[in-house]
């Protein structure tokens, strides 16, 4: 049978077929390359909202601070031979590293000002390595242990600075 021989709806298949494709490769390309929209805009603050933030957020790491001061340097009850008196104040002193990072973490105002919501989260992290590794058992002798001790103390003083 040749081509004029065909029935009238196979000769229209290739055609559909063939308009089809050409649909389908400009609706592809329009997807490619339409512009895209950049998404909802970034919340402005005013002024009044960032000080409260920044208020707010240098307050709570005071707090937190005077907290890991407080139970990283207590003494143990009975001495050196008190066992039970030295597992719980190195607890205490892991509790408050761990919780005072998880604190200003959930403290963070979106209105805080970005370089110190930035810094703030480095410290609170940091606190948050210290005292998990001092749960796994690091004492602050450990190198690694104290490179986070030294790094955490760099981090609470550009912290501080942020908050004057």
């Amino acid at each position: 049978m040749s081509t004029s021989e065909q029935p009238p709806t196979q000769r229209v298949i290739p055609i559909v077929a063939l308009v089809l494709s050409v649909i389908a490769v400009g609706l592809a390309a329009w997807a490619v390359l339409r512009p895209t929209s950049s998404g909802p805009a970034e919340p402005t603050y005013t002024a009044a909202q960032q000080s409260d933030a920044k208020t707010a957020i240098c307050a709570a790491t005071d707090l937190v601070r005077r907290g890991v001061s407080l139970n990283t340097n207590l003494q143990i009850p009975g001495g050196e031979a008190d066992v039970t008196g030295s597992l719980a104040v190195a607890a205490n002193a892991r509790v408050s590293l761990s919780d005072g990072g998880q604190y200003l973490i959930s403290r963070l105002d979106p209105a805080t000002p970005t370089e110190l919501a930035a810094s703030v989260k480095e410290f609170a992290n940091t606190l948050l390595d210290i005292g998990a590794a001092a749960t796994a058992g690091s004492p602050n002798t450990d190198p690694e242990q104290a490179a986070r001790l030294r790094t955490a103390d760099t981090q609470n003083n550009a912290v501080i600075e942020r908050c004057k």
